[in-house]
């Protein structure tokens, strides 16, 4: 098959549910073969994660999820402002949560939160030289711990216990290749 056969087109869009996060969409859409559906999208500003490294340890954020109802540790992260570029965001991102300045910040990699539901991307970027102010600057509805924590146990913890942000997950796939991570076998 070919890849001109799996496209769909947009016949009509109406906006179904605004929100302070992201906005749903229902769209009426057409395959190439003719076939019609109604289909959910959801458009957002963009997202930033960012993997703090201060002296060997990762900075870490826990914090209260309510989609799950219960607190996970993940990397610091958040939502970018209209236009602004994905590093800068990163940056405020993770002097707001944890009060660290980053001396160099690098950009791991992109992805899609979920392609079948949303249009915007995360983004993932490695904060080194860290500098600590001892201020974080939160959002009035934001509640969070900032802690470091031993790069390994997040590696070994992650998909378990507070430790199940796909996100985080992503981050630590992005920075144990950019490390050139190889496990150790334990056998």
């Amino acid at each position: 098959m070919e890849d001109s056969s799996l496209k769909w087109d947009t016949l009509k869009k109406e906006k179904a549910l605004h929100t302070p996060v992201f906005d749903v969409f229902m769209q009426h859409e057409r395959s190439a073969d003719g076939t019609e559906g109604d289909y959910v999208a959801m458009t957002a500003p963009e997202w930033v994660v960012i993997v703090p490294v201060y002296r060997d340890q990762f900075v870490m954020v826990r914090q209260w999820r309510h989609g799950e109802d219960r607190i996970t540790v993940e990397f610091p992260g958040g939502v970018g402002e209209k236009g602004e570029d994905p590093a800068v965001s990163a940056e405020r991102e993770l002097l707001e949560e944890t009060g660290f300045m980053a001396g160099r910040i690098t950009e791991l990699g992109v992805c899609s939160p979920n392609p079948a539901l949303f249009k915007n991307h995360f983004h993932v970027f490695l904060a080194e030289d860290l500098v600590p102010t001892g201020e974080q600057h939160l959002d009035d509805d934001e509640f969070l711990n900032c802690m470091l924590m031993p790069r390994e146990h997040v590696i070994s913890s992650f998909g378990s216990g507070e430790f199940t942000h796909a996100f985080t997950g992503t981050a630590l796939a992005f920075y144990m290749r950019h490390i050139g991570y190889v496990p150790r076998n334990d056998n």
